[in-house]
């Protein structure tokens, strides 16, 4: 048994792919975290490839080693000597950041600002990066003891229970838009994420339209839930979602690729008094020109959402583990930990029919 030998101190290899460079994966051993007596070792049974692992894998964001990855569910391995109401072999989705509460950005719910959640992490080992690209992880107490660890029911599979947190990153975004019944909503981009909005839009009432540049993904986008699906280089597209929207445009756009042209696109297609929020990261050089009286003539709200909202937790939680989107329809792919770098490829270049590509140690 593992978590006996971890608690008698004996020190154990596993494996991990750690980044050790721009676009530099390696496939090593490296020592299982050793526990502090709040903490909590999970054992990764899968973790979900996110593109903002994919970024910073590609690109000189952050120092290595690191080890990335945290969209992660596993079974509990081993707790500290201080760990209450958890034990071993419990099946968990695992939070990789909470935020503390307390500070002028928790307060005022700005939870994705706050320095706590930025800067404290679940770790497989090096600076805490989310560590789920590893066979363990390790849970900092401070997760452990505010609401981290979400216990998976026993009907719902582990692949299922690793969509917590990006559900609760989109449902931020739907939630921060005020997406409300009877709207209409563009869904720019129908890859995992836009066609996660696009359930989400449907399952909260109101309607969405998405957009793409594969065919595959425009069906897939009718097929999950959307009323209308169309190629994003149409040119007629404005004239389409005008004749959709009885004329005005529609109530929300979101923006779920980092396209200067979409957000254009979203300036045409979104109605006087709209939103317009920005989900996909843009490269850091890029710079979109924008007359101002545009949003003020128009009255159109920009706005962000990054990340997840602590207070969405529970119910992120209810719509993956209650099955109120299809979850299972997501995914495409599945990769041993030690194709990592493959999987990345296929998320870079995808085929007709890439998804969600889920990842398991």
């Amino acid at each position: 048994m593992l978590h006996l030998r971890l608690l008698s101190g004996e020190k154990i290899k596993v494996k991990a792919q750690v980044f050790r460079g721009v676009n530099q994966l390696s496939y090593e051993e490296i020592p299982v975290p050793t526990l502090e007596p709040d903490e909590v070792l999970v054992q990764v049974q899968v973790v979900g490839l996110c593109q903002s692992d994919i970024k910073k894998i590609l690109y000189p964001l952050y120092e290595p080693p690191r080890i990335f990855g945290h969209e992660t569910a596993g079974k509990i391995a081993a707790v500290g000597s201080e760990v209450r109401g958890w034990q071993v072999g419990q099946r968990v989705a695992v939070m990789h950041h909470i935020p503390c509460m307390r500070c002028a950005y928790c307060l005022n719910e700005n939870f994705s600002m706050c320095n706590v959640y930025k800067n404290i992490s679940t770790t497989a080992g090096f600076n805490a990066s989310g560590g789920g690209f590893a066979e363990y992880v390790k849970v900092p107490g401070h997760i452990v003891q505010n609401g981290g660890l979400i216990p998976i029911p026993e009907d719902i599979s582990f692949e299922e229970a690793s969509f917590v947190e990006p559900t609760n990153c989109c449902l931020k975004a739907v939630k921060k838009a005020q997406i409300a019944p009877g709207q209409t909503v563009l869904v720019t981009g129908a890859g995992p994420i836009g066609l996660m909005f696009v359930m989400l839009v449907k399952y909260f009432g109101a309607k969405a339209i998405a957009t793409d540049l594969l065919p595959s993904r425009i069906e897939k986008a009718l097929n999950m839930g959307a009323e209308a699906a169309f190629d994003a280089r149409d040119p007629d597209l404005p004239t389409k979602i005008h004749a959709l929207t009885n004329g005005l445009g529609v109530d929300v756009t979101l923006l779920a690729v980092p396209s200067e042209k979409a957000f254009f696109q979203a300036l045409d297609c979104t109605r006087k008094g709209g939103k317009i929020l920005f989900f996909a990261e843009f490269p850091d050089e890029l710079e979109i020109p924008i007359n101002p009286n545009i949003l003020y003539r128009r009255e159109i709200d920009l706005m962000g959402s990054y990340s997840s909202s602590y207070r969405l937790q529970a119910l992120s939680a209810d719509i993956v583990f209650n099955r109120r989107i299809d979850i299972p329809a997501l995914i495409s792919d599945r990769y041993p930990l030690k194709d990592l770098s493959a999987a990345v490829e296929q998320a870079i270049a995808p085929s007709p029919d890439t998804y969600k590509i889920l990842i398991y140690p």
